[in-house]
């Protein structure tokens, strides 16, 4: 029988906590039970996470938007304030996904999910490795090229105008974008819906 509390921060599904309570027939009144104890905390219908209170460890919302709706990886202003690239917190975790456009609701928040085409997702994504778990997160170029390509209503129709929008607008780290591998931004150049203003980012890191 494997402890709820061996799981510590990943999410589980109704095999998992069955796999606590092998012997149990009526399992939804369990799972019920545990909810309204705050021995597990439900994520979406059929996916649970177990309670820092219980496991003692600190929540991923990183780990936890990856397992909600999937493939996915964390992007745009949530991969970049991870990276401490941008000072504004962030309330919304955002992710990009091949999959439809999706939003789920929970205890830790707003978990949004945006659609790219496959040839543009799988450009720029690292895994991010801890003690006992891993989540895929954009790298900090790819998460810059998503919160251009993918912010609504967004028009950058020079590099000047992204120049501002970087350091006025989102306030980002300027230091740290020309230390940014433009490689990464080629790349999704070559296959983005927003490939002049793409360009635009290119032509500030060679200036």
């Amino acid at each position: 029988m494997v402890s709820l509390v061996e799981y510590g921060v990943i999410p589980i599904d109704y095999a998992s906590i069955r796999a606590s309570y092998p012997s149990l027939k009526a399992l939804e009144d369990k799972i019920c039970d545990l909810e309204n104890k705050g021995t597990i905390i439900r994520l979406k219908r059929g996916l649970y996470i177990v309670s820092p209170a219980v496991s003692k460890k600190e929540i991923s919302i990183e780990l936890i938007a990856n397992h909600l709706y999937g493939p996915s990886y964390v992007s745009r202003e949530s991969a970049l304030r991870f990276y401490s690239l941008i000072p504004e917190r962030v309330y919304n975790t955002v992710s990009m996904t091949i999959k439809r456009r999706q939003r789920f609701r929970n205890y830790f928040g707003q978990f949004d999910y945006i659609s790219c085409p496959v040839s543009y997702y799988s450009i720029g994504i690292r895994q991010v490795i801890r003690e006992d778990y891993a989540f895929l997160i954009a790298s900090p170029e790819k998460a810059l090229c998503d919160q251009i390509v993918y912010t609504p209503n967004l028009q950058l129709r020079s590099a000047r105008a992204l120049q501002i929008y970087l350091e006025e607008d989102i306030r980002f780290d300027m230091d740290e974008f020309y230390k940014m591998d433009v490689t990464i931004f080629e790349q999704c150049a070559e296959v983005s819906k927003k490939t002049h203003m793409i360009s635009h980012i290119i032509k500030l890191l060679k200036q």
